[in-house]
């Protein structure tokens, strides 16, 4: 019986996709832009366009200014979406406890499981094996008694699979760089450690010896740096399905504060948050909207969804979108936080009415999406949006 947990990197699934469509862009410089417009950014990009030295964020406007071998492709988040589901789909067949790690990774814990020879650097390969097989996507997997050594295995390890055993999770932190931990990416963290020239694990952990002047160096983020220095983690892996909050975000094809199409942009991602909600079989007591300008300037407003059904989300959406946009300038990106949730029982009436009404509607809309696919129905507006996405 296994008491591992994976982490499975697919070392930019976004880079991946786009090669694999179209192999004539493989060993070539190419980058993954959040629009077109001259405010777009690099999402994501080649090791060959690092060379060219482009890297993460940077002004498109800037980028195409500075070198022409490079291939700029927009940020096609459905076809990422759906290899991002098939792998997922993939590796639950090894265990039901998946939990996806933004769009490149995947935790699998693997407790319980059963193997004939216990060894499980094989079952590691066998994952990686059928990845490759399905999808022709390279992976690495880590493997350690945690989430947060299995992650950082595949991000220091020139390996496609490393075990770190229980018990040496501090000797194999020791050595690497500082930066591998999350809480050194806090500002305030890592302006103390630059300050003292810690720039190795092994330094913090001998600083940490002394517990009073470390609390006293680091304040609230003391006790989870001692946690991390030493390994320990004990946050579990979630299923998408046991998530604390549901996200949905959406890049803008080009910069706009056109309402119209805001709106279509809400009720997009609402459809799909409805969605989640009624597989949840639950509805939300908060619901947040944010809106990031092309600025950098973000605003937000909080609402709640009493009932899954599309016309119930989509309303509420809507609403916050119009008490949150109260800029002029171009938004980029839209996102969806729902939290809280709380059982959702449909209250059954002998009169049909538009509650029911509208949840029947829901449903026999998802039902087509489930055997033609998620683009199959869009209403007018969405398509007219979000055609070019």
């Amino acid at each position: 019986m296994l008491s591992d947990v994976f982490y499975l990197s697919l070392d930019s699934l976004e880079l991946q996709a786009e090669r694999i469509i179209d192999p004539s862009l493989r060993n070539r410089p190419i980058a993954i832009i959040s629009s077109p417009g001259t405010s777009g950014t690099i999402v994501t990009l080649s090791s060959e366009a690092e060379q060219e030295g482009l890297y993460s964020g940077m002004k498109v406007s800037l980028a195409k200014k500075k070198k022409h071998r490079v291939q700029f492709l927009p940020y096609n988040y459905s076809l990422y979406h759906r290899v991002n589901q098939y792998v997922y789909n993939t590796v639950s067949c090894f265990t039901p406890i998946v939990e996806p790690s933004e769009m490149s990774g995947f935790y699998m814990d693997m407790k319980g499981i059963s193997t004939p020879n216990n060894n499980i650097k094989d079952i590691g390969l066998s994952v990686l094996k059928k990845i490759e097989s399905r999808t022709s996507l390279f992976s690495v997997v880590g493997i350690s008694i945690n989430k947060l050594i299995s992650r950082i295995i595949t991000d220091v390890v020139p390996v496609n699979i490393h075990q770190v055993c229980s018990g040496t999770e501090h000797h194999f932190l020791a050595p690497l760089d500082s930066s591998v931990l999350p809480t050194t990416r806090q500002k305030s963290v890592h302006r103390m450690l630059h300050f003292l020239v810690a720039d190795k694990v092994s330094h913090i952990q001998c600083m940490s010896r002394r517990i009073e002047e470390f609390k006293t160096l680091f304040g609230v983020y003391a006790r989870q740096l001692i946690d991390e220095v030493n390994g320990r983690d004990t946050s579990l892996v979630k299923p998408p399905k046991l998530r604390d909050h549901l996200l949905e975000q959406t890049i803008l094809p080009e910069d706009t504060n056109d309402q119209d199409v805001l709106y279509a942009v809400v009720q997009d991602l609402a459809e799909k948050i409805a969605l989640h909600l009624r597989k949840r079989g639950q509805m939300a007591k908060k619901i947040k909207l944010e809106i990031h300008y092309v600025d950098g300037y973000s605003s937000n407003r909080v609402g709640q969804v009493y009932a899954p059904d599309d016309i119930s989300v989509i309303s509420e959406c809507k609403k916050l979108l119009t008490k949150a946009n109260n800029r002029r300038v171009a938004v980029r990106t839209i996102l969806l936080d729902v939290s809280q949730f709380k059982s959702y029982a449909e209250q059954k009436n002998l009169f049909f009415g538009a509650q029911s009404r509208d949840m029947a509607i829901s449903v026999a809309i998802e039902m087509v999406r489930r055997k033609h696919g998620v683009d199959s129905i869009k209403t007018a507006n969405v398509f007219h949006a979000l055609g070019s996405c």
